[in-house]
């Protein structure tokens, strides 16, 4: 039987098996209706006991923002109370009390908790930076699924010291939570003897939203971070949580909120400087000063349309540098927030292991800055469906000419937590006729109810893509991909299945590949442990996973067995790590392993055996350490790995962290080192005023890199930025300036 009609076979018992058990007996996909069809079973989080009324402000009544919720409407809104506990011990009552209230009038919604807490004085609170990770802090975390899809969500935090942390979450193939999404609001907190307290303020003209809802989802989760502990209001089992839309609470009562036209406009200006030099040289400087805008307006409550014109990315921070040992391209991850916000809806079969669109494409080659000369951007969700569109046009430069760059994405949802999704992409340049296309469509079938209460996740693609140019000889056969993914997420077992097959010519313009010419098969399966009541260990996982790629022809090229032995969490936060990795793999061709000519490893085949053991201590510690050592077989030699970081935290806002990595590799043609050092400084004097530092060196590149940034906010909206690089390469014993640049930019947010 050939892959493809096993897949076909697959997709159609599946399709059977969501009807079966997912479907039978629902003639709705609406939560409410599952609410009151149902009898809510013991411990069960779908309950009407999971809902909370908003109050809606009286002419008169109106906040002080402070972070204390003593105005006196608070005490006519009911509060959310039933909380219980997830970690450490599933469905237990929190040590705790939490409060949370819901207030609203025409332009805000209002947030406030009263976040009480017996020991004050181990209340942990050390970050400050918008979207720091919060992993050291106690928390509060709350999510809006404003248009009840039981699929995305808006998702907000913040900590004792008033950070504003949140993001756009995606449920599909496991959980995607894009947090490059900087929505305008702002919270106040405040510490009392009595705990912790806090007021959050988003306008409704950062939210879309179904007007006509009669609810939306909501759901709240607090963190006590020194004893690890986490409280769930709505969906508190471990199996769904906070990152779960489906298992939210309701939250009533809102009644003509206003999103006012619609109409935002973000002008900004820059300016910078730049100093080029080649060793023995003399500089040679430059300056520009530039001005854009992006212009926003929502064509529906749910679907907005920006306009750019002259983008600027002046204050994208630096990739994180990598060395390069393997014989396929490494993959950099998108870091500029006009890509990143659409980054979920263009998201594709995500948990499948293609990028069919990968906005680095646009606006940058070999790593360089290309001029968007303009681009237009649709992005929308509403209950039914999610859509996205990109129509750029970048400018020329020495070395790539004018292009249009088109991506389109379009996800129809169905049943309760299902979807089939399209995408389309377009490249050309200007005043050339032939463009590159490519077409996919992917399909996710979800569902919380397989075996009663357990998730069950499948996902399919299929992707083809043309070639216009003369000299290819490929055919419409050699340039298509196709997979799927089963998974099964749950708690204490877990595990997927997946497979995938790419053509021998598929490489998509618009995307990112890493290898084609394969098919790919890979079973997962693990189990964890939490130990309830133990004073010493918190949780045990142990999981087994199963890598085989052959060539087209059924040639294997790669056969790995994966064992992690070890994962195990103290309750004082320590983690340990360890695993076997005994691997097969067959090089077709010969590759040169440095790209200088010195290393160059033959075809052939090669077995080999990766044994690695790390350890960190508490995330939440004013010292935290991480070590890692690893030793294996590497193809005609053997190679020892070796990682250290070190992160200090002396003071609320003050991180400084550094890392080192060594491979120490030894062949048959010689041995060899390579050290890649990162030191990283974030100086954050309030959750609005914000300095990074990054210093990078690694010995192959010989390269020394500096990057450093203020972000003043203003505004909730309006932004400051200050960015000063320099580059050095290392000659004999000493460094020589390469390229320096000074940038300053200010960017403004006026709301219609």
């Amino acid at each position: 039987m050939s892959s493809f009609r096993f897949f076909v076979y697959l997709f159609s018992a599946l399709l059977h098996l969501w009807g079966a058990s997912a479907f039978a007996g629902h003639t709705t996909d609406q939560t409410d209706e599952v609410i009151h069809q149902e009898a809510p079973q013991a411990g069960s989080s779908a309950s009407p006991l999971y809902e909370i009324l908003a109050y809606r402000l009286q002419p008169g009544e109106q906040l002080t923002f402070d972070g204390i919720p003593d105005e006196p409407f608070w005490s006519r809104a009911v509060p959310a109370t039933s909380f219980t506990m997830q970690e450490p011990e599933e469905g237990a009552v929190p040590n705790q009390r939490t409060e949370v209230f819901v207030a609203y009038d025409d332009n805000y919604l209002y947030i406030a908790a009263m976040l009480y807490d017996d020991d004050p004085d181990g209340i942990l609170a050390f970050q400050k930076r918008r979207n720091a990770a919060l992993g050291t802090d106690d928390r509060f975390m709350f999510i809006l699924d404003t248009f009840n899809t039981q699929r995305n969500a808006y998702f907000f935090e913040t900590n004792p010291n008033g950070l504003l942390g949140d993001g756009l979450l995606t449920v599909g193939q496991g959980v995607s939570l894009n947090k490059s999404w900087n929505g305008i609001w702002d919270v106040r907190t405040h510490v009392g003897d009595w705990g912790w307290s806090l007021e959050i303020r988003i306008p409704f003209r950062s939210l879309d939203f179904d007007r006509s809802a009669g609810h939306w989802g909501i759901n709240f989760q607090r963190t006590i971070r020194r004893t690890n502990e986490e409280i769930v209001w709505a969906g508190w089992q471990r199996n769904q949580g906070l990152f779960r839309p489906a298992a939210a609470g309701r939250l009533t009562g809102l009644r003509n909120p206003s999103q006012g036209l619609g109409l935002e406009i973000k002008p900004y200006a820059t300016g910078s400087g730049t100093s080029l030099r080649s060793p023995g040289t003399a500089a040679d400087y430059s300056g520009s000063a530039d001005a854009g805008f992006d212009l926003s307006y929502s064509i529906t409550p749910g679907i907005r349309a920006s306009l750019t014109v002259n983008t600027d990315f002046a204050e994208t921070e630096v990739d994180q540098r990598r060395i390069n040992l393997t014989r396929f391209p490494l993959f950099f991850p998108e870091q500029r927030d006009f890509f990143l916000e659409g980054a979920n809806i263009f998201s594709f079969a995500s948990s499948s292991g293609v990028t069919p669109f990968f906005s680095r494409r646009i606006g940058l080659a070999e790593g360089r800055p290309v001029p968007i000369t303009a681009g237009l951007r649709v992005l929308g969700r509403t209950e039914n469906y999610t859509l996205g569109l990109y129509q750029i046009r970048t400018g020329e430069t020495s070395a790539v000419p004018a292009e249009d760059f088109t991506a389109a994405r379009y996800i129809q949802n169905f049943g309760a937590r299902s979807s089939l999704g399209f995408l389309y992409t377009r490249r050309n340049a200007l005043g050339h006729s032939d463009a590159f296309h490519t077409f996919g469509t992917d399909l996710g079938l979800n569902t919380s109810r397989f075996l009663n209460d357990k998730n069950l996740e499948f996902e399919s693609f299929f992707l083809w893509h043309n070639d216009p140019r003369e000299a290819s000889e490929s055919s419409d056969a050699d340039r298509i991909a196709y997979g799927f993914r089963l998974n099964f997420p749950n708690f204490p077992f877990y595990g997927h299945v997946s497979y995938r097959q790419l053509g021998q010519a598929y490489n998509p313009e618009l995307g990112f590949t890493s290898r084609n010419s394969f098919r790919r098969l890979n079973p997962n399966i693990g189990y964890t442990w939490v130990a309830e009541n133990n004073p010493i260990i918190r949780s045990a996982n142990v999981s087994l996973s199963y890598t085989w790629l052959t060539d087209l022809s059924g040639r294997t090229e790669l056969s790995s067995i994966f064992l992690q032995f070890l994962n195990l969490r103290l309750e004082s936060g320590e983690q340990f790590w360890g695993s076997l990795t005994h691997a097969y793999e067959f090089l077709p061709v010969s590759f040169d392993l440095l790209r200088d000519g010195r290393f160059i490893i033959d075809e052939g085949s090669y077995t080999t055996t990766r044994m690695f053991l790390g350890m960190s201590t508490a995330s939440f510690r004013r010292v935290v350490l991480y070590t890692g050592f690893a030793r294996e077989g590497f193809w005609d030699g053997m190679r020892n790995q070796y990682e250290a970081s070190l992160t200090l935290r002396p003071y609320p806002g003050i991180n400084v962290s550094g890392s080192w990595n060594r491979d120490a590799i030894s062949l048959d043609a010689g041995s060899f080192n390579t050290d890649l050092f990162r030191f990283s400084g974030n100086f954050d004097l309030s959750p609005y005023i914000a300095v990074t530092s990054i210093i990078q060196y690694d010995n192959m590149s010989e390269m020394l890199g500096m990057f450093n940034r203020l972000r003043w906010t203003l505004t909730p909206g309006s932004d400051l930025f200050l960015v000063y690089t320099r580059n050095w390469i290392q000659l004999e014993d000493r460094f020589t300036p390469l390229e320096t640049q000074g940038a300053i930019k200010l960017n403004y947010t006026y709301r219609i």
